[in-house]
């Protein structure tokens, strides 16, 4: 039975002093409000312009554009930048992360390389750009280096300084996952060290390899200061095209085809990160 508390004007109703009941999504409303605005809100715009004329009028037929063969050109170096630099990146990162992994986890020198990792992995741009010129450019300090400037070499191994670290944060984890119980099953069961990481740590540590070799391509298909830096008189890759036909000063400005160009990039992101998703479910489920 509720026992009614009273108070100097009388009875206080029995629900006094009890916290309102609030809905379990309401922590959610700032995170999808930011989502909505800050994600949702520009895709949007980006379509919407992209399917229309500069006259303001639908133009469905613009799609039609991605079949050109410059506009190909531009999706095809992002192609091969993010392939090099996603790969390079991935493997290095990979070696990297087993080397620190396998020391102690509470060590010193396994705190420091992910705090220096946690740095480099957001270190790029005209920073970066400058200091690979002034280092193995063509005036470089340390020694002169012609293909610096050839596409896609020059610039993919700008992109690796960047993408080792953030390969070595997202793959450390799926290592740490692997249990020293199923190394040594192993053992005793007279497999050899090829033999465990062929039928064992090989196969658990795939999805995660691959989903983090996705998550560097799409960090280097979104790129765009350093390259820039790198190069801003002739546009390899689309984020540069997409610079070119909204701020040209020669009369190429269109902001019809930026967006058309956005779109085309959104497509493939949203592309990578839902392979992203489904390879790191697949991971968490093995490495749990």
């Amino acid at each position: 039975m509720t026992v009614a508390a009273t108070t100097k004007t009388g009875v206080r109703p029995s629900w006094a002093g009890r916290r309102p009941h609030a809905p379990t999504w309401v922590g959610t409303v700032p995170f999808l409000a930011y989502v909505a605005i800050f994600l949702l809100w520009p895709t949007g715009i980006v379509v919407i312009d992209a399917l229309k004329n500069p006259d303001g009028a639908w133009a469905f037929s613009n799609v039609s554009e991605f079949g050109n063969p410059l506009i190909r050109g531009y999706f095809i170096g992002s192609f091969k930048l993010c392939l090099l630099s996603a790969a390079a990146g991935s493997v290095l990162g990979a070696i990297l992360a087993y080397a620190v992994a396998s020391g102690d986890p509470d060590g010193l020198i396994r705190r420091l390389y992910l705090s220096v990792s946690g740095v480099l992995a957001q270190f790029g741009g005209v920073t970066l750009a400058f200091a690979f010129l002034v280092t193995i450019g063509p005036v470089g300090l340390l020694f002169h280096a012609s293909w610096y400037f050839d596409f896609p070499w020059g610039i993919g191994l700008i992109y690796t300084y960047f993408q080792i670290p953030l390969m070595v944060l997202v793959f450390m984890p799926a290592i740490d996952g692997l249990k020293v119980q199923w190394r040594e099953a192993s053992e005793n069961l007279g497999s050899s060290a090829w033999q465990y990481w062929r039928y064992v740590g090989g196969p658990l540590l795939a999805p995660a390899f691959l989903g983090g070799a996705l998550l560097l391509f799409a960090n280097a298909l979104s790129a765009f200061a350093t390259i820039q830096a790198w190069e801003n008189q002739i546009a390899y890759i689309v984020p540069q095209q997409i610079s070119t036909a909204m701020s040209s000063e020669v009369g190429l400005s269109s902001v019809n085809e930026a967006s058309l160009l956005a779109l085309g990039l959104v497509i493939m992101v949203a592309v990578v990160m839902t392979i992203y998703a489904l390879l790191q479910r697949r991971a968490a489920r093995w490495l749990r």
